[in-house]
């Protein structure tokens, strides 16, 4: 196996070089050259397990060299020992600053030379071995975080399938609010509105974490939640309590994990879609940028959808009226930067509404 391993010996002075080889020759694969440039040359050519590298040659010299493969990906691990009769401690902390991993002096001492070849040749090969297997353990976590994804994406269906099943006439809203959302978020990104805040959001949980928006939902009675006609004041104050039981719901949830960005966000849809521009809204009555922006996305995405779908106590608006209520709504109900970016693609919103439909 020694035999196959390929060392590359480059000193100008013809003497040492001969030294060199005869002493590497009966392990090793010797490749001896006169200069820098040769021994670049020759890299190309083969792949080298280690080089010995003098420091003074004329043209390039060592340390030159060394920056040279350092600079190189593809050269960059081969490991360096400086051979040279510089022995001061400056030239050897600057040659193993450049990344050599060993200094030694001439006149070369055959035994010594040969046990810091293989010592060396030694940590260069657990290394590799220990990139290979930290490659394979991350590509096996990468699937193991794929399948908890998976998972997780396959109970939050189920859940927010759960919600959407008590209400017979939001068959498929959930699925529409995040592709109104998507929508919205993107007109933000491409017209730079609330960058600072858009760029910080992690998409991967943001959007699946709106289907939990109306999970308090399901603790809310059929009678009211299906009622053919307009809530009165008491049904309504009670259908209102449903934000604070999806809060708390997801809240319960969160403590279970130790990575709660998916919650949170979850939690700022449920506790916040509700609220309005005014001041008007519940449960908090938050006015204006006190609502977090991530609500007011989703009051637009979840007023639009209740407007463009039947519901028991009225017949589903056209995309043309549901979008001019949105507009009526800019500066009361919604936030009329926001309204300004629905205009934008309120053509999409009919679009996506028309394909449910």
């Amino acid at each position: 196996m020694n035999k196959q391993r390929k060392i590359v010996a480059v000193d100008d002075n013809l003497t040492n070089l001969t030294a060199l080889k005869n002493i590497l020759k009966p392990v090793y694969e010797v490749y001896p050259v006169d200069s820098a440039a040769k021994m670049l040359d020759l890299l190309e050519h083969i792949d080298a397990d280690l080089i010995l590298l003098d420091v003074e040659m004329p043209g390039l010299n060592g340390y030159d060299a060394a920056r040279l493969l350092k600079s190189n990906p593809a050269r960059a691990e081969i490991p360096i020992i400086f051979v040279t009769a510089l022995s001061d401690e400056q030239n050897e902390m600057e040659g193993l600053q450049l990344g050599a991993v060993d200094y030694i002096y001439k006149p070369i001492v055959a035994p010594l030379l040969l046990r810091r070849i293989e010592t060396h040749l030694s940590l260069a090969e657990h290394k590799r071995e220990l990139q290979a297997l930290n490659t394979a353990i991350q590509k096996k976590l990468i699937i193991k975080i794929g399948e908890v994804f998976e998972l997780q994406n396959a109970i939050l269906n189920i859940v927010a399938g759960m919600v959407e099943s008590r209400d017979d006439s939001t068959g498929g809203h959930i699925h529409r609010i995040m592709t109104y959302l998507s929508c919205l978020i993107e007109a933000l990104e491409a017209n730079n509105t609330y960058f600072e805040e858009v760029s910080s959001w992690d998409m991967g949980f943001l959007l699946p974490s709106s289907q939990l928006h109306d999970v308090g939902k399901i603790a809310i009675s059929d009678a009211i939640l299906n009622k053919p006609g307009k809530l009165d004041t008491e049904e309504f104050e009670t259908m209102k309590t449903h934000v604070q039981i999806g809060v708390d719901a997801i809240s319960r949830m969160e403590e279970s994990t130790s990575d709660s960005s998916f919650f949170q966000y979850a939690k700022i849809f449920a506790g916040s879609h509700h609220e309005k521009w005014d001041g008007s809204g519940y449960p908090n009555g938050l006015k204006g940028t006190d609502i977090p922006l991530i609500g007011r996305l989703m009051a637009i995405a979840d007023v639009y959808d209740a407007l463009v779908s039947p519901r028991p106590y009225k017949d589903a608006f056209s995309p043309e009226k549901a979008a001019a209520i949105i507009r009526e709504g800019s500066n009361t109900h919604f936030d009329p930067e926001l309204v300004n970016i629905f205009n934008k693609v309120a053509c999409r919103f009919a679009e996506i509404a028309q394909d449910a439909g």
